[in-house]
């Protein structure tokens, strides 16, 4: 449903008013102060073979940069942090640190609580970020040139560290703005006062990175055409396609992409005339539908409820972020299939759903048991996808696995002068953590490739 439509009363916006629209999407989480980061600091037990820096995507070395905070080192702190992870800023605002560091942290007992290792990290980096203090500095120029298509973690990740070792680098990146999921993807509430492009510009603040917005692959240009061009290139593009809920009539009006609602939101200048139904139905259970859901409740909407065909354990949401939904107001029902899209007058009126549940062999079935939600509007959040179709001759030139890009552990693609890493290739985990690891990985060995032709060619 195009939201600019004429929409029935129940879709509309202005439910809440807007000083309230505004408190609902302030910080999620608030910043530590200096006292409350010594204090928190203070109760790391500086590990030495630290589980939380296993567990890091990116291999930060936590009790270090932890330990810099306590000696009231917060440059050094950063150093650490950016040092592997040029995108710490925005990890520790949306990392799900309660899965990762924070989970095999040595204090998290039932008689304790782990560090809180991800608002330390904020801690550390916010003040560089937001003042722009640059702590790195370029290598000798190579004289090597090298294309980076999509402008998301992955790919900022990449040129960043590229451009640090003398390389130059072009991003062509298909939208407005540079930053991907972290400017379009992320729940409005999770990174606020424009963060995501604060970061971008702190990223860029390196020099030799140009970025080319609005230049698409298989529009503008080619891969055929990037290797011929650059002397390597990677592919951070995402994945911009998503999947539909192949019931037929999954295109009735009030049927709406929760990814392109989120982007419209986080876009939106003044988020009180966005329309939202009286009652929301969201489809699916990673973090998309539950920050369309939660969002869409603080936007006004009366019900809001969130239908998942598995249980509680297999949704792809933490469960601290399932709670979350919770106590904003959401309400999660497991276990249901959508079976039909029922209509009134062609536009969306219910939902049907069939019980599920799972078989001696741990497969899931239906179980001839249905029932019916009522909704406005459906917001479908289940899974997205590569549109090599409109890629042009990327898919055709790169070996693939499960409709994604093959790499291997430097994320080199099948083609001697191609890197790939984030959402877009096989085994890439939907976490900004995990395709800034991509992008870093790919640098080193794009680096390590050139350096091998310039070694050559003297």
């Amino acid at each position: 449903m195009g939201m600019t439509e004429q929409a029935p009363a129940d879709i509309r916006p202005g439910r809440l008013g807007k000083a309230e629209i505004v408190a609902n999407f302030s910080e999620m989480h608030p910043p530590l102060s200096r006292p409350e980061a010594l204090i928190e600091a203070d109760r790391c037990y500086f590990c030495f073979d630290a589980p939380c820096t296993t567990a890091c995507p990116t291999g930060i070395d936590v009790p270090g940069f932890i330990q810099k905070i306590r000696s009231d080192n917060v440059r050094g702190s950063a150093q650490t942090i950016l040092s592997e992870n040029i995108m710490g800023g925005m990890c520790s605002r949306v990392c799900p640190t309660e899965v990762l560091c924070e989970q095999v942290c040595v204090r998290n007992t039932l008689e304790d609580r782990p560090v809180r290792i991800g608002l330390l990290q904020r801690y550390a980096t916010d003040s560089i970020i937001e003042n722009g203090l640059q702590l790195f500095q370029r290598k000798e120029s190579t004289g090597k040139r090298i294309a980076v298509v999509g402008a998301g973690p992955a790919s900022l990740s990449c040129a960043h560290r590229l451009a640090s070792l003398g390389h130059r680098v072009t991003v062509f990146n298909r939208d407005e703005k540079p930053g991907g999921l972290n400017e379009y993807g992320i729940a409005a509430y999770k990174t606020v006062d424009d963060f995501a492009q604060k970061e971008v510009d702190y990223i860029l603040e390196i020099g030799s990175i140009d970025v080319r917005n609005g230049a698409s692959l298989g529009v503008d240009f080619s891969l055929a055409d990037l290797r011929k061009e650059y002397d390597a290139v990677f592919l951070g593009f995402g994945m911009a396609g998503v999947n539909d809920l192949s019931l037929g009539n999954g295109l009735a009006k009030g049927v709406i992409d929760a990814v392109e609602y989120i982007s419209r939101l986080r876009q939106a200048a003044d988020k009180s005339e966005l329309p939202v139904g009286r009652k929301v139905l969201v489809i699916g259970g990673g973090m998309t539908a539950i920050d369309v859901a939660v969002q869409s409740k603080f936007l006004g909407a009366e019900e809001v409820t969130i239908a998942y065909r598995r249980g509680a354990q297999q949704m792809g949401a933490s469960r601290l972020e399932q709670e979350h939904a919770l106590t904003s107001g959401v309400c999660i029902r497991h276990w249901l299939a959508p079976e039909r899209l029922l209509l009134s007058a062609g536009r969306l009126s219910a939902v049907r759903f069939e019980h599920t549940h799972l078989n001696s062999s741990g497969k899931l079935q239906g179980s001839g048991e249905y029932c019916e939600l009522d909704a406005d509007i459906v917001f479908t959040a289940i899974g997205q996808r590569v549109l090599w179709d409109t890629l042009g001759d990327t898919a055709k030139l790169l070996e693939l696995a499960q409709a994604r890009i093959a790499v291997d552990e430097n994320r080199k693609t099948s083609l001697p002068d191609v890197w790939a890493g984030g959402d877009c290739v096989d085994g890439g985990e939907d976490l900004t953590v995990s395709a800034v690891q991509d992008g870093k990985l790919a640098a080193i060995d794009i680096d390590r490739y050139l350096r091998r032709i310039m070694d050559v060619g003297e």
